[in-house]
């Protein structure tokens, strides 16, 4: 009995953790953004042009998001026009191995998607 309540509060636990990574780093656009960031888009325009389909609106919320949750630093300048400059945290950068993992699953599941397709 002991060891199926120890079993439960660590499955409670663990989803707990799960849904806190879900929430700092779970969105359409979240990892995208960490993405770019990675490939030095380090300004607003940069990263907006980096990304498809995403409006000015949502990738500000998506950047004040990401720096509440201490992923990304920004750096604002007092210059016309106004100027930022967003960079990775050394915190967020011990996302990347995760990140790239990512990356290699979805490339193997579009091939077999894509494989499936033509099969059927």
């Amino acid at each position: 009995m002991k060891a199926i309540e120890n079993r439960t509060a660590r499955c409670k636990q663990n989803d707990l953790a799960l849904q806190d990574t879900i929430y700092a780093i779970g969105s359409k656009w979240k990892m995208r953004i960490f993405r770019s960031m990675c490939f030095g888009n380090i300004r607003f325009a940069e990263i907006e042009k980096s990304l498809t389909g995403i409006t000015k609106r949502t990738l500000s919320k998506e950047l004040k998001e990401l720096e509440v949750n201490q992923l990304i630093t920004r750096k604002a300048y007092p210059d016309q026009p106004s100027k930022a400059e967003y960079k990775l945290t050394s915190y967020a950068r011990t996302l990347i191995p995760m990140i790239n993992e990512m990356v290699r699953w979805g490339t193997e599941h579009r091939q077999m998607i894509i494989k499936g397709q033509k099969t059927a």
